[in-house]
This record gives C-alpha cells, sequence and structure tokens, in this order.
C-alpha cells in the first residue's frame, strides 16, 4: 500500500511553522536526498542562528530596562536624602543647658537655628520619621555621636503605639526596625566628637537611617562650628538685617552696594574657617549716619575705593599662613596710607564714618606692628 499510494510526509524539524506535503517518491528521489542533507539542515542552521541572535538582542535589551530602572531609582533616593522623605522633622538641643539649637519641619517648611552646635556638644535630637508602607524588609537607625556622660543610653521611643524589635537595645548606637504604616518618633542622645568644627564648618551625622545594604534613606546632619564662628553668625545676622533697613529707608545705593559687598566678602572668609577675619571686616561697617543724598553719594565715591581696597587687605592678611606675609606686610602699609588720606577727607563730611575708619586703621597697623 505504502510503494504504491501516494502517502504525505511531514519533514519534522525544517521549519517548525511550515509544513510540506511531499509524495513517497519525491521524498526518496536523489535530488530530494541532496536537498534533505545539504540545503535543508543550512536552513535550520540559519533559523537558529537568526533565533539566537533575537535572543541575545532580547537580552541586552532586558539588562538596558534594567538598569535604566536601577540608576532611576537611585537618583530618586539620592534626591530624597535631607529633603524630608522620610524624616519629616526633628529638633536639636543641648543636653546641658536645654536651650533648643535647631528647629526643621518639612511639612511645614520651617528651618530655623536659634544657637550654633559646637563640637563637644552633649546633645538631644528628637525626631519623626515618616512610614508609607509596611514591609517586612528590616530597616537601620544609626548615630555618629559618641555616647553622652548625661545620659546611660542612645536611644528613647517616643511612639507608643509601635513596637521595637526584641534585639532593641537603646544602649547601642543603632537601632533595627520593620516599618509599620504611621509615625515613628524616637530621641537620639550624644556627643559631638572633639574639635569637630574647630576650623571650618563641619556636616556631622547625628541620625541616619539606611536599609540593610547600607544605602541612605535620610539623615540629620547640620554643621558643627566653632564659639567663634557663631559670634560670627549672630553678627552676619545683624548685619543683614542693617542692609536691608538701608535699602528701604532709601540710603544712597553706592553705599548700599559696598556695605553688601563687605557682607559678601565675610561670608567667603568665614567659609574658609577665618572666624575673626570675617568678624573684623563686618565690624568695619559704619553704624549709623549713613549717606542719604545724592551730594553724599558724590563725596562718598572715593571711601568706596578706598573701603574696597581694605576689604581686599583683610582677605590678604588670612594668607600669613601661606607664607606671604612679607609681601602683604608691604601691601597693607602702602594701603594704611591711602586711610590716613581718606579718614581726613571723610572727618569733614561724617565723623562717624571717619571713626571707624579711623578704627580700621589702627587694627591693620596692630596686625604688622607699626
Amino acid at each position: 500500500m505504502i510503494a504504491e499510494n501516494t502517502i504525505l510526509v511531514i519533514l519534522n524539524g525544517a521549519l517548525q511553522n511550515s509544513k510540506f506535503f511531499l509524495s513517497y517518491e519525491v521524498l526518496h528521489c536523489p535530488k530530494t536526498q541532496e536537498l534533505r542533507k545539504g540545503y535543508i539542515p543550512d536552513a535550520i542552521k540559519s533559523r537558529q542562528r537568526g533565533e539566537k541572535l533575537k535572543i541575545k538582542r532580547f537580552a541586552t535589551l532586558f539588562i538596558l530596562i534594567l538598569l535604566t530602572g536601577a540608576f532611576t531609582a537611585l537618583s530618586t533616593h539620592v534626591q530624597a536624602v535631607e529633603d524630608g522623605e522620610w524624616i519629616l522633622q526633628y529638633r536639636v538641643e543641648d543636653l546641658n543647658s536645654g536651650q533648643l539649637l535647631l528647629d526643621v519641619n518639612f511639612e511645614t517648611g520651617t528651618n530655623t537655628t536659634y544657637a550654633g552646635i559646637f563640637g563637644g556638644a552633649n546633645l538631644k535630637v528628637t525626631f519623626t520619621i515618616n512610614i508609607r508602607q509596611a514591609s517586612s524588609v528590616m530597616l537601620k537607625l544609626t548615630t555618629r555621636m559618641q555616647r553622652s556622660s548625661l545620659v546611660d543610653r542612645y536611644w528613647d521611643l517616643v511612639s507608643l503605639n509601635y513596637s521595637l524589635p526584641d534585639s532593641y537595645n537603646p544602649a547601642e548606637n543603632t537601632v533595627l526596625f520593620t516599618p509599620q504604616i504611621g509615625k515613628l518618633v524616637m530621641t537620639c542622645y550624644g556627643k559631638i566628637t572633639t574639635g569637630t568644627g574647630a576650623t571650618k564648618p563641619t556636616p556631622f551625622v547625628l541620625v541616619q537611617l539606611t536599609d540593610l545594604t547600607g544605602n541612605t534613606l535620610d539623615q540629620i546632619r547640620p554643621s558643627v562650628i566653632s564659639a567663634e564662628m557663631d559670634a560670627w553668625r549672630v553678627l552676619l545676622e545683624q548685619k543683614e538685617e542693617k542692609l536691608q533697613s538701608l535699602k528701604d529707608t532709601g540710603v544712597a545705593p553706592t553705599y548700599v552696594k559696598l556695605y553688601e559687598n563687605v557682607i559678601n566678602q565675610s561670608q567667603a572668609v568665614a567659609a574658609q574657617g577665618y572666624a575673626d577675619i570675617a568678624i573684623d571686616l563686618l565690624n568695619s561697617l559704619p553704624t549709623s549716619n549713613e549717606p542719604v543724598t545724592s551730594s553724599w553719594e558724590v563725596l562718598f565715591f572715593p571711601a568706596v575705593g578706598i573701603l574696597a581696597a581694605i576689604v581686599i587687605v583683610l582677605l590678604l592678611i588670612f594668607m600669613r599662613a601661606r607664607g606671604k606675609l612679607s609681601y602683604i606686610t608691604l601691601v597693607i602699609e602702602d594701603q594704611i596710607k591711602d586711610l590716613e588720606g581718606l579718614t581726613l577727607r571723610t572727618s569733614k563730611i561724617d565723623r562717624t564714618l571717619s571713626s571707624s575708619l579711623d578704627s580700621v586703621k589702627e587694627r591693620l597697623k596692630n596686625i604688622i606692628g607699626m
């Protein structure tokens, strides 16, 4: 029956989505055998290579999508740090005096500094963490403060309706907890490392929230400063208020511009850690009898130039540490001579300003030992 009748043969494995119906005779003819041995396997190999290439391309595309998602998540994570994404608000108090030093609330948009945070200070930090989604994966709180001698622990749980795991030990500087929907309020006690911020403002991590892999989710990291830098900060606030009053009361624009430039230079010097020179710059600003008429403004132009020179000189003073003392001394001596002439001229216009310039001149003389 098979030899006499034409049967349908499915060429298995040639093309999976196609079926070729061949007669028995055609299937066994020499030409067909040649095709089976040569061309069809090559087609299959070519198809396999094509499918492998498609798989590689798909895998590459899939990896790129995963990497894009990872980088996007990382970018979002970095932006959230210190932006109220997790820690909604916090208060920093001095443990010795009970004085409120810093109060930040991201919900209301307030950020108020009441006093500076110094190296060696004992602190109490009360903070609120907003947890929007529950999870079985633990998070970790850490403080970089040292153990305070005033308190026998690092942590206090303030929230009454929040439970911490049995492993919680308030005497350790880390706390593990399971996120539960709601607000977790805790207090952290500790001491800033002595010497921190002695030369320039230094960010210091009081409390840090991370996942178990170490990724930072949020943190409380104010700047630690010296007492002298804090004195400069208080004086700066006073001078900035004065500057605003000068603008509001119609004082000569040239004078206002000078006043503002001195403040800006003081801030630049303070950022380098030279609080004493920054204070001197602010103290060189007159405190009364500001020029208000156009005639005053014309007479004040020489003072603008010389006072600007004084600012530059004071900026040069702090370069003494860089081995340029002799050159600076020559520059200061030259500027003192100019300052004496300016003081004489301004004494006929404004005795208060003249007295202020004379005071600056004397401080410059003391610096170089004249």
